[in-house]
């Protein structure tokens, strides 16, 4: 049976550990003369160019669909997508709205399925959070990330990918817009150290990293001008940051809106590692799929 990524602890600590050292290491052509399938049901600027270079730089082929192509659970069903794309590729990405939609995939391919989005998770920016964080602290045990904002699938995937690798993890997000009880307690089972807080210095105080995301996610833009009231205070500035750890750095998944989440100073800062964060995106997405296709990854 292939091995799928849908949430980071599909992967245990040591593998965790073994993706992170395969994002560093040169590329080797495990998909020479294969095709790699990318499915996206919500456009994407960092996820399409990293996944598609990956693939790239391992010797595959990328081939792009977008949702018109195929309709998936409607023109055509889920199972059947899975299928046929298990007949022409070596790996199936998928960036979806629902994350139903990837697990079904998962069920029926033949092939790798890798979660590239949903609304539940984002393993791959996970893997490039701890993947920058690790190379500017040379470890991630005993460090503390403060993640100031909206308790979404950025930060759910952040939260147990840190807590299997040792890192404290506090969360501040106004009240309504916390881990629901069922994800904290999925978190919590991971084992390790998190707090959950509505007062973002109560977070932020003595941390490593301070980690930020925008407040209205695709598909929410309804909720907009209600969600810049509720999130008001929760602005990442130098002050904030100056109540973290003197070499503490600042991280953003992207798009930012600045003076929103956080404010333009900051992104500009010596903190932030923001494109550094970017580039890894690449390089863990490659790593991922190295291993997942690896006789380790069987």
């Amino acid at each position: 049976m292939p091995r799928h990524l849908l949430e980071i602890d599909d992967l245990s600590t040591t593998e965790l550990n073994k993706v992170l050292s395969l994002s560093t290491q040169n590329s080797q052509e495990i998909l020479l003369g294969k095709g790699a399938a990318l499915l996206f049901e919500k456009p994407s600027n960092r996820t399409r160019n990293s996944m598609e270079m990956a693939i790239v730089q391992l010797g595959g082929h990328p081939v792009t669909i977008r949702p018109d192509e195929v309709g998936i659970g409607k023109r055509e069903s889920t199972g059947d997508v899975a299928k046929t794309l298990s007949c022409y590729h070596a790996l199936i990405g998928a960036r979806v709205f629902d994350h139903k939609t990837v697990a079904e995939l998962s069920s029926y391919s033949l092939v790798p399925v890798i979660n590239m989005l949903s609304n539940e998770a984002h393993p791959l920016q996970a893997l490039a959070d701890l993947l920058t964080i690790k190379q500017e602290f040379e470890q991630l045990e005993g460090l503390k990330i403060a993640y100031i904002g909206d308790s979404n699938n950025v930060a759910r995937s952040l939260a147990i990918g840190s807590l299997m690798a040792g890192v404290e993890f506090r969360v501040a997000s106004p009240k309504g817009y916390e881990f629901s009880a069922a994800n904290l307690q999925r978190i919590q089972s991971v084992g390790g150290q998190i707090l959950q807080t509505s007062e973002p210095e109560s977070a932020i105080e003595g941390a490593n990293i301070i980690y930020t995301d925008v407040w209205t996610s695709m598909g929410q833009e309804k909720e907009s001008e209600t969600r810049l009231k509720d999130f008001n205070g929760f602005t990442v500035t130098m002050e904030m940051l100056a109540l973290a750890d003197p070499e503490s750095i600042f991280l953003h998944c992207l798009p930012a809106h600045p003076n929103e989440e956080v404010t333009q100073e900051v992104l500009d800062s010596s903190h932030s590692r923001i494109w550094k964060q970017a580039e890894n995106r690449m390089h863990s997405a490659r790593g991922a799929i190295a291993f997942l296709l690896s006789n380790e990854g069987v």
